[in-house]
């Protein structure tokens, strides 16, 4: 019996349903992965939701003194200890903020009140305390008195950096104590926010121990 030989009519037919064939397994994969990917973003964003119910103890943030947080600028009144007028800046810093956790804890991530919120950052300290810009995300201000230490340090939230790339600032706020991390966009300048806040804090305690 003589073998058939294939024609190039039933090779492009072959070839065509080939491609068919493939291409249905390709858009399969790809249904089931964008299933896996959207299952995976809404476990993360109920977990994130939950994580914020949980912290819901968290008084609200502070905001900056100003003209419109004193009663005679139309405002509520500044929180007790917290001077109506900042005063001058001491330092100040642009980079990003990379969160905040329990203290001590780092990847013990805050959501509440919009600290779990990565964004540009501006920082400005002054006698008053650490103004906190986020262009985008909630604002807040760390009175003096709130500030606990402030180190370098690599990583916070599950962001991780080179060693000492990242300004660490420990402050209470309620029953809490937070770190919040930052990043110059001048890493150098790091070394020089720790030890203003902390020959800050030291004078701000030795103050308050002389009472």
């Amino acid at each position: 019996m003589t073998p058939l030989i294939p024609t190039a009519a039933s090779l492009a037919a072959e070839q065509k349903s080939a491609e068919v064939t493939d291409w249905a397994a390709r858009i399969g994969w790809l249904v089931g992965l964008l299933l896996f990917v959207a299952l995976v973003y809404w476990l993360m964003r109920e977990g994130w939701k939950w994580r914020g119910t949980l912290q819901g103890d968290l008084p609200e943030l502070p905001t900056r003194p100003s003209a419109a947080t004193t009663l005679d600028g139309g405002g509520k009144p500044p929180l007790s200890g917290m001077p109506g007028d900042p005063g001058p800046a001491k330092l100040g810093m642009s980079g990003r903020y990379h969160g905040s956790t329990t203290a001590g804890q780092w990847l013990d991530r805050i959501v509440a009140h919009g600290l779990g919120t990565r964004s540009r950052v501006e920082l400005t300290l002054t006698d008053a305390g650490l103004d906190v810009v986020r262009p985008g995300a909630t604002d807040f201000f760390v009175p003096a008195g709130a500030l606990r230490e402030a180190r370098l340090d690599k990583g916070i939230a599950g962001k991780v950096l080179t060693e000492g790339g990242l300004l660490v600032v420990t402050w209470a706020h309620g029953e809490r104590l937070i770190d919040s991390g930052f990043r110059s966009d001048r890493a150098a300048e790091h070394g020089e926010w720790v030890d203003t806040l902390n020959n800050m804090i030291s004078k701000s305690t030795d103050t308050e121990g002389a009472r």
